[in-house]
């Protein structure tokens, strides 16, 4: 079994004393997304495959990963970075921060151990068409030789984002717009040029109406040439689209207090972040009980 840390949140930015409380102890609790009782999920053991991480920080996780390369599993990390301006991403680490840090994750585990995220792709005043253009140069040309792809998505405004946006619109003075798939398709063609011209193959995550190369974020194969043996997992995607092979998810929803605006994992900050200052290391899940 493959385990997943998180798509429902940020483990490695703010829950990492929790993390490698739950290692050691060689299990998580996990909420039911769903309704239900929670769930365990073993984290060591013959029966744990693999790790993806998914993070924009993953500085304060760096001793969990040398746990994790210690018990012989291994792992991949989905790290997220954008550069937005502020409005739209107030509390993330600074793009050339989180940059130098796909650096070093890649020297000292290999290419294949990141994969670089431009996700989601979000348009507004503030970042139109040839914003993404140029900040995606921009931070390509940082990580040429660290990672060989970088995963993409144009935003999904579900109606928790659309409301967060909205009232980011009006505070910060911006406007927002979710363009045709024929306006977005042109943005993804200009960006697979750039991202061949750095030695990346660009992927797109969980959207089949673009004409584009399908990303497996949960990457059995990335997993095996990491581990040198191979790692069987079948295809179990999350939705429409979705190629991910089949994993266990630890995190919890309303939970990551980054705040970005467009973010589907949360239903407002201020919850996320009473969230946050509840949850306790001790705790055996990540959600508050």
């Amino acid at each position: 079994m493959i385990v997943s840390a998180s798509y429902r949140t940020d483990i490695p930015a703010f829950y990492s004393e929790w993390f490698a409380r739950r290692l050691a102890t060689g299990h998580a609790v996990v909420a039911n997304p769903y309704g239900g009782k929670p769930y365990q999920v073993p984290l060591r053991g013959e029966g744990v495959d693999g790790f993806v991480f998914w993070t924009r920080n993953m500085e304060p996780f760096r001793e969990n990963l040398i746990a994790v390369a210690a018990q012989g599993a291994p792992f991949m990390v989905q790290y997220t970075v954008t550069g937005y301006p502020r409005p739209l991403e107030p509390s993330v680490v600074a793009a050339q921060q989180a940059l130098a840090s796909i650096v070093s994750l890649a020297r000292q585990y290999g290419e294949r151990a990141v994969v670089w995220r431009y996700d989601p792709i979000l348009y507004t005043s503030l970042t139109d068409h040839g914003f993404h253009q140029g900040n995606f140069a921009q931070l390509a040309g940082a990580l040429t030789g660290a990672v060989d792809e970088v995963c993409i998505s144009f935003a999904q405004i579900y109606r928790k984002s659309r409301r967060n946006l909205d009232l980011a619109a009006t505070q910060h003075g911006f406007t927002w717009r979710d363009p045709a798939w024929e306006e977005k398709q042109a943005l993804l063609e200009d960006l697979q040029v750039i991202a061949a011209d750095h030695r990346m193959r660009l992927t797109v995550c969980s959207q089949p109406e673009i004409d584009g190369p399908a990303a497996q974020c949960i990457d059995s194969k990335r997993l095996s040439d990491l581990a040198g043996h191979d790692i069987a997992a079948r295809q179990k995607g999350n939705r429409a689209g979705c190629l991910c092979a089949e994993s266990r998810d630890i995190g919890a929803y309303d939970t990551c207090p980054h705040g970005c605006v467009y973010c589907y994992a949360v239903h407002g900050r201020e919850t996320a972040l009473d969230n946050y200052r509840r949850h306790h290391a001790r705790n055996t899940r990540l959600a508050v009980p």
